[in-house]
């Protein structure tokens, strides 16, 4: 198999580096994703409950030692809980927004990956077919048929290994896209009960 890739080129390495980058990307945000506790709307109507009682200190440490992406987010919201409502929705939209930026952390170079991955390949074929014509130019255009076609199959390796990394690298880019905006849909659930239950602030 080593053998067999080699005959690609140059070119082969970077694209054996894109797969492994992606894989190790894509393992890594299945692991975080596992391991997510978003804390829903049982932790909301807890620490609006707290808040509703006068028991400001005891939300403020159920929101910060719940360890989950809503708790930091109502964490952020209770410091500001007395200020108006612009501002307690300017703090929750923001609180939100960060989490979800460390949610989306890497796919961005995932999908770059999966983009670069058949240029790559395209450009190996380019290289290799240069290198094939070159070929019959120094043969003066008499070339054996065989000769031919094994430099064309080599040169169209690249192409065949680029696309190969670049679909399932895609899949995964879009696969962890929609969990990411699950979560988020669920964290601005939770942001709008926790404002309902303040009881329309002003």
């Amino acid at each position: 198999m080593i053998d067999f890739l080699s005959k690609g080129g140059i070119l082969v390495g970077p694209i054996f580096l894109c797969s492994v980058l992606a894989l190790a990307i894509f393992l890594e945000r299945l692991i975080r994703f596992a391991r997510l506790r978003i804390g829903g709307n049982g932790l909301v109507k807890k620490i609006a409950r707290h808040v509703k009682n006068g028991e400001d200190q005891q939300a403020y440490e159920l929101a910060g030692t719940s360890n989950t992406p809503m708790g930091r987010i109502l964490a952020n919201a209770m410091e500001v809980k007395d200020q108006d409502r612009e501002t307690l929705e300017t703090v929750l939209v923001h609180a939100t927004d960060e989490e979800v930026r460390g949610l989306l952390h890497y796919l961005q170079a995932l999908a770059t990956i999966g983009n670069i991955a058949p240029l790559l390949g395209l450009l190996g074929t380019v290289l290799g077919m240069i290198k094939a014509f070159m070929v019959i130019q120094q043969m003066g255009g008499k070339v054996n048929a065989a000769v031919l076609a094994g430099g064309i199959w080599e040169a169209m390796l690249t192409t065949a290994l680029g696309l190969a990394v670049a679909l399932p690298t895609i899949v995964a880019h879009s696969y962890l896209v929609a969990r990411v905006d699950k979560y988020e849909a669920q964290l601005q659930d939770g942001t709008v009960s926790f404002i309902k239950a303040l009881g329309g602030r002003s």
